[in-house]
Parts: C-alpha cells; sequence; structure tokens
C-alpha cells in the first residue's frame, strides 16, 4: 500500500469521528510512522495530557500533544486492504479516545480495543 494511500485512510478514520467530538479535538497532531522503536508492533500511541487530567491553568503553551499510527505495524499485521481501513479506523478512535481520557479497559469493553 501506498504512503498516500495510507494516509488517505488515516483522514478518512478521522472523519468518523463524530463533528462534536472532532471540534472538542484541540492542540492535537496526528503522525505516521513506520514503527515505533521501543515496541515495533505496536499500532498506535497517543502522547500527550487527556482532556479529563488537565488543569487550564497549569496547561497553556504546551507542545501539542501526539497521535502517532504506526503504518508498518498495521500493514504487518493485515492480509488485505479491507483489513487496513478496518484497522487504521479503530487504531486512529482507539488513540483519540486516549485524548478524552477514555483507558484501554473501557475502550475494550466498548469493542475499539
Amino acid at each position: 500500500m501506498s504512503d498516500d494511500r495510507f494516509e488517505q485512510l488515516v483522514g478518512d478514520a478521522l472523519d468518523q469521528i463524530p463533528p462534536e467530538l472532532a471540534r472538542a479535538i484541540d492542540n492535537v497532531v496526528i503522525l505516521i510512522e513506520p514503527r515505533n522503536p521501543e515496541d515495533p508492533q505496536l499500532l498506535g500511541l497517543y502522547h500527550g495530557i487527556a482532556l479529563t487530567d488537565r488543569v487550564d491553568s497549569q496547561y497553556g503553551g504546551v507542545l501539542p500533544d501526539t497521535v502517532t499510527i504506526y503504518q508498518d505495524a498495521i500493514l504487518d499485521i493485515c492480509a488485505d486492504e479491507n483489513q487496513v481501513v478496518d484497522e487504521v479506523a479503530i487504531t486512529v478512535i482507539h488513540e483519540i479516545a486516549h485524548y478524552f481520557g477514555i483507558d484501554e479497559d473501557r475502550l475494550h469493553e466498548l469493542g475499539w480495543g
């Protein structure tokens, strides 16, 4: 799969976020990298301070939070493009959910684990 097609799938997944939630996302950068250097099988990673953990008076002037989607790791576990589409959507939604303070256990309960 080309890098451009993968990037398009990430954009499509972001478009699946309901508008009221999408409007609440602020100061977050979406990155696509081949692999996580510490955990090459990791599919995605949210790095930042979840909205539920922020204190407004202490949050100003910080670097953006990041959501990194690991392209090669996702491609490794998918047999065809349809699986890639599904896995990208699950991974993007999963990592954005961490931004909103939803933890791993709850994501698994909701089917986004």
